[in-house]
């Protein structure tokens, strides 16, 4: 698996493992069956309400471990980390994100300020964002200096983020998909995945995967089922054409499932 670079030189994988709704009495087991496929990237969040489980599956692992600031924290984002850290059973977690900037508030900045100081010493290997548009980096940047190694945001071939991501190419920042394959399984039953998939004699989740790999985005899909996180996996090894790429770009919708970040 070739590994992203990030803009303060450190490395994360391209596949993840995304945990939400994923209950924490269950998050060990899954995670330790997800390590014991090849993935070396999981994802938690404080609201998910699993980092210790998650913490327990991965502890002993060489796992790359990211966990976020929820909102309500974003007035003592230290404090929220040492939570973390304690509920992970880590010293520092590989990748911090704040999950929403919540400009309603007015606190994201000072809070990206706090993450700066959080990664300086060193509880934090390296932080980023989660579901910010180009305006609220635009403001954490120009206030600190410190451009986001990674923005995690919904997308999927239905809502493809063209202006984000050219904003994130722009200033060096690794775009990550949540909710990659979209929800529901209406997305990996289109015709223009299924016709893709039945070409490479894969399975449409795997098409799908291969084709955020295939623009340089890192992606987490969610999986518990052991099959459907070994189906997932074995994307690695999918490469499509430019015409398979082209053909999934054209199903864009402007298609959102998740929640909006202008309206937090």
């Amino acid at each position: 698996m070739t590994d992203l670079t990030f803009n303060d030189g450190r490395t994360m994988p391209r596949l993840g493992l995304g945990t939400w709704k994923l209950p924490d009495g269950q998050a060990a087991a899954v995670v330790r069956r997800a390590l014991d496929v090849g993935y070396r990237l999981i994802d938690t969040a404080a609201i998910y309400g699993n980092e210790r489980g998650v913490g327990d599956g991965a502890q002993g692992s060489e796992a790359f471990v990211t966990t976020k600031l929820w909102n309500n924290r974003q007035g003592d984002p230290a404090a929220a980390l040492d939570e973390s850290l304690a509920l992970l059973g880590l010293d520092a977690v590989d990748l911090y994100l704040m999950h929403w900037p919540v400009p309603s508030a007015g606190r994201y900045v000072d809070a990206w300020k706090a993450m700066v100081d959080l990664r300086d010493a060193g509880k934090a290997r390296s932080i980023g964002v989660s579901n910010f548009l180009p305006e609220h980096l635009d403001a954490i940047i120009e206030a600190t200096g410190v451009t986001p190694v990674l923005n995690q945001i919904e997308l999927h071939p239905r809502y493809q983020r063209r202006e984000e991501r050219a904003y994130h190419e722009a200033h060096g920042i690794v775009t990550q998909s949540w909710s990659p394959l979209g929800q529901g399984g209406d997305l990996l039953r289109d015709p223009g995945i299924v016709a893709v998939a039945q070409k490479h004699g894969r399975s449409a989740a795997q098409v799908v995967i291969a084709w955020h790999l295939a623009h340089g985005f890192s992606v987490i899909p969610k999986a518990a089922d052991p099959e459907h996180m070994s189906d997932n996996f074995a994307a690695l090894d999918l490469t499509l054409g430019e015409d398979d790429v082209a053909a999934i770009d054209a199903l864009e919708r402007g298609e959102r499932m998740g929640e909006d970040a202008l309206a937090m």
